[in-house]
């Protein structure tokens, strides 16, 4: 019988955790975690993600604040404002939502972040600080899936794992913090020769490649933990659906364990960031994480 790890309840304990270190640190170091997130552009997908960030960030007692920007503007103009966000005490995280207008050099705006401020993982310091095994802030899908692995199988240590995909948000940290936790790791991509047999070969899976139900039950070995990040919107029977880069139905009949789409990876990554924000919070003022 197939496990269903569930993402939404992990996350809601994560965060009702986190409200509790929040309230402990205000109280015994006078220090309220401050989010900013950045929104340039109209993108409705992207607007009800930062307002349920927000939302979240408020539940915690963070102080949250959100710089909504139209699609006109420059890119002198949002750096400026990143510039103004690194300079101010009372914001401990800032995250700059993408995808950023075309007129816009994404990479130059994330690296102008301060490293210590970066919540989203993505500046090459933490990219690099993670790499070569030190504390860093780690993009937070893949620190949802990591959690997500370590609640479901405890100790990882040894066992071969595959990751299809090699993103830089995704694909590559996740590889990374497999290999941390002493794991044999592979990463498979479109290129990969024989990619199901490479996939059967894994006891985790976590597949990272943005193509609707391309694992098949099939590639999935038996007892294996299949961790699956993707959201794809499909149409079926006439109708919009949610589907992940793993055939549920058919890897549900051979996995040991699999998080479904929705409700597994995804509530994650709202909860990861709020949990690298406090992370932030306290290594910015010299304290460690309660707990």
């Amino acid at each position: 019988m197939v496990t269903l790890i569930d993402g939404k309840a992990h996350a809601l304990r994560l965060r009702q955790q986190l409200a509790v270190w929040t309230r402990q640190l205000q109280q015994s170091a006078d220090l309220r975690p401050g989010l900013a997130v950045v929104l340039v552009g109209e993108d409705p997908a992207s607007q009800i993600y930062v307002r349920r960030k927000g939302e979240q960030a408020r539940e915690a007692g963070f102080h949250s604040v959100e710089h909504l920007l139209p699609a006109d503007t420059t890119q002198q103009q949002l750096l400026a404002l990143v510039a103004s966000l690194n300079a101010d005490p009372e914001i401990h995280g800032i995250l700059v939502q993408l995808p950023l207008p075309a007129s816009i050099d994404s990479m130059r705006v994330l690296n102008a972040l301060d490293p210590a401020k970066d919540v989203d993982g993505f500046h090459p310091v933490n990219i690099g600080r993670l790499q070569v095994g030190e504390a860093a802030l780690v993009p937070c899908t893949p620190l949802g899936c990591w959690m997500l692995l370590k609640e479901q199988l405890g100790d990882l240590s040894g066992k071969r794992a595959l990751v299809l995909g090699r993103s830089n948000i995704v694909g590559k940290p996740m590889a990374a913090l497999l290999l941390r936790e002493s794991c044999t790791v592979t990463i498979a991509h479109s290129r990969t020769r024989d990619l199901a047999a490479e996939c059967r070969r894994a006891e985790i899976l976590v597949a990272a490649v943005g193509r609707a139900r391309m694992v098949q039950g099939d590639w999935i070995a038996p007892g294996a933990t299949v961790i699956d990040v993707g959201i794809n919107r499909i149409q079926e029977n006439g109708k919009n659906r949610l589907v992940g880069d793993v055939d549920f139905d058919a890897a549900s009949r051979v996995a040991g364990a699999i998080t479904p789409v929705p409700g597994g990876v995804g509530p994650m990554t709202i909860a990861c960031l709020l949990h690298n924000t406090l992370t932030a919070a306290c290594q910015q003022r010299g304290l460690h994480l309660p707990g």
